[in-house]
């Protein structure tokens, strides 16, 4: 990884920048590498920053068997288990000095802009950069969502996002309030029960499964019946490529985890959240609605696992059908009790912030693209975006399809070696 910094006045100039060192990055990166492009991979901090910032417990909810960026697939000696934070970000070490890729570490690019002549200007933390071309891999949580009434509030109660959270122990005393119920805020709500924290869940529309099914992982099943090769053209609305991912959890070995678990071990489940009027929080009484969607979700998967295995000849598999869900949830709760409201909406793009590109993302801050190559600039990409491509553009399973994708299209463009 090099350690280099452009102090001069005249920019640096490379054919290729890579912006970010994650997984979309190093894939990008390993696919330029491997067709004989000279390029360069920007880093605000260090590889794999993103995962590292999860909380302490944090860990994969796809089995390791589906890490598979270019040239090296997950490379353990547990396939079936779920790698923990500190082992996703080792793997990711790992990958990036298999193949000595150009990781430019804590080097920040503040600002991107179409240059006159053609290309892109980079401002970054090491000093200007002038490339032909630029891949995008940020990542696909750069700016966390917290609903309309967050700001209702009182100014006293200690609030934080998904990403400031790291466990139990450092939260203040008293009850905690998580808002959402995706796979991050099932998951911590699990994590707090355990830990003898009550917990209140506000809850939206989330798809759930069964964790294993037939002996064989959810996952196996959605892939054999081209769940995650659904493309954004396959989504009923635009914004639907918002809808949360399904509900599961890859601790203890992996276990079924949704609202009907999380209710049994002792969480008081709420509707969505409104607002807040003084001490008084007040949620919509939406819940068994969005239980019911939930459950119409978790009945397409399987309906997509009874054709799976109807065509390959297997056993049909034994699925149950949800249980009625019975109870109605409180509309009002009192904040004197709450000691901490967690915010788990899940995250949005954030181009806008330091890319000044006319048209090159949508009124969804979604990238404007085919097939990762952007339609507002020639040599602008993206790699790594939710549903760029298909429903896994931006899982360790599917983003290296991606990162192929793109970086053949920068050397068919550029040739081997650079322009």
């Amino acid at each position: 990884m090099s350690d280099s910094v452009n102090t001069g006045l005249v920019p640096e100039r490379i054919d290729v920048a890579i912006v970010g060192g994650g997984q979309a990055g190093l894939a990008t990166s390993r696919e330029l590498a491997a067709a004989g492009v000279e390029h360069v991979v920007f880093e605000r901090a260090r590889i794999g920053e993103t995962w590292r910032g999860w909380w302490d417990t944090f860990c994969l909810v796809t089995p390791n068997w589906s890490v598979q960026l270019p040239g090296r697939h997950y490379d353990g000696d547990d396939p079936d288990g779920f790698m923990v934070r500190d082992d996703i970000v080792a793997y990711l070490e790992r990958y990036a000095d298999a193949f000595d890729l150009p990781v430019r570490d804590h080097t920040e690019v503040e600002s991107l802009d179409l240059s006159p002549g053609g290309g892109f200007d980079l401002r970054t933390s090491g000093g200007d950069v002038h490339a032909t071309a630029v891949v995008v891999a940020t990542g696909a949580y750069q700016r966390a969502h917290r609903p309309s009434g967050a700001d209702t509030l009182p100014a006293d109660v200690p609030r934080l996002d998904v990403e400031d959270y790291r466990n139990p122990d450092e939260l203040p005393p008293g009850a905690v309030l998580i808002v959402g119920s995706g796979q991050s805020g099932c998951q911590i709500a699990e994590e707090l029960l355990s830990a003898g924290r009550e917990v209140f869940l506000s809850c939206g529309k989330a798809p759930w499964a069964p964790r294993r099914i037939a002996d064989r992982d959810v996952v196996w099943w959605a892939m054999e019946d081209g769940f995650f090769d659904q493309t954004p053209a396959d989504v009923p609305w635009p914004a639907a490529r918002m809808v949360a991912n399904v509900v599961t959890t890859g601790h203890d070995g992996g276990h079924d985890l949704h609202l009907r678990t999380l209710r049994a071990a002792g969480a008081t489940l709420l509707g969505h959240f409104l607002g807040a009027d003084g001490r008084r929080a007040t949620f919509a009484d939406d819940l068994v609605a969005s239980v019911a969607w939930g459950d119409d979700r978790c009945r397409d998967l399987m309906d997509g696992i009874r054709r799976v295995a109807a065509a390959r000849d297997l056993p049909l598999p034994d699925i149950d059908e949800p249980e009625q869900f019975h109870g109605s949830a409180p509309t009002e709760l009192d904040l004197t009790r709450v000691g901490t409201v967690l915010f788990a909406g899940g995250y949005r793009p954030d181009y806008g912030s330091w890319m000044r590109v006319p048209g090159a993302y949508d009124d969804l801050g979604f990238p404007v693209h085919e097939d990762g190559t952007s339609t507002a600039a020639e040599g602008l990409h993206f790699v790594g975006v939710h549903f760029l491509r298909t429903r896994k553009s931006s899982l360790l399973l599917g983003v290296g399809e991606d990162a192929t994708a793109v970086a053949s299209g920068i050397a068919a463009r550029l040739g081997a070696g650079g322009s």
